[in-house]
């Protein structure tokens, strides 16, 4: 049986761009959304396996789309598919129950294994951005609540951090030159145990410092 899909994206070009990927795969568009309330209605209605849900919505935030999908249809799992490598991107995508996030410059059979696979309730593609991070970030949960202690100073560049900006951008925001951030990113993810950015950002925002 086809895995049944609702596609979610404000943009009729990629919706159609999806409808021809997926033709003569084993996925199959059951309906289409372009707002954050026409998906909930959909959902609600079709029940899909799988919403493929872009990461920007003009009318909505769609990580708040993510919750309330997960609410309406427990057994629907979200893909998010984003052009854009954000650490908070993926932050919020954890946190808010995404199965898995995807590049819009992955390839038709990356995609469609990670729909698939979505699904049948395999864990995230190899392809996708929260493979890399929700393990690490699963193997810390100890540390939520565990003592980590960070300065004011790494507290504050971690909430940039978490935001996605470049360590220059970091920089100049808190008036500090590039080679202190690193040296504050350095600390906050030894003390935390993390390996990266975007590892970091999840841990802020499940700890509500983003």
């Amino acid at each position: 049986m086809a895995t049944q899909v609702l596609v979610v994206d404000d943009h009729e070009i990629i919706r159609q761009g999806l409808l021809s990927l997926f033709k003569d795969s084993g996925v199959r568009v059951c309906g289409e959304a372009a707002s954050a309330e026409e998906a909930l209605r959909q959902v609600r209605k079709l029940k899909p396996d799988v919403v493929v849900l872009d990461v920007l919505l003009k009318d909505g935030d769609s990580f708040d789309v993510i919750k309330r999908v997960r609410a309406t249809s427990p057994a629907t799992r979200v893909v998010m598919l984003s052009a854009f490598d954000n650490p908070t991107y993926v932050a919020r995508a954890v946190s808010g129950g995404a199965h898995d996030y995807l590049l819009k410059t992955s390839s038709r059979a990356e995609v469609i294994a990670a729909i698939t696979g979505a699904a049948a309730g395999s864990p995230p593609s190899r392809s996708g951005e929260l493979r890399r991070v929700a393990s690490s970030i699963s193997k810390r949960e100890s540390l939520v609540g565990g003592g980590v202690r960070l300065t004011p100073r790494e507290t504050q560049v971690l909430r940039v951090v978490a935001m996605g900006l470049s360590n220059q951008e970091i920089g100049d925001s808190l008036e500090i030159s590039v080679e202190t951030v690193k040296e504050h990113v350095q600390n906050l993810l030894r003390k935390t145990g993390l390996n990266d950015r975007t590892q970091a950002a999840v841990w802020a925002l499940r700890n509500g410092l983003a």
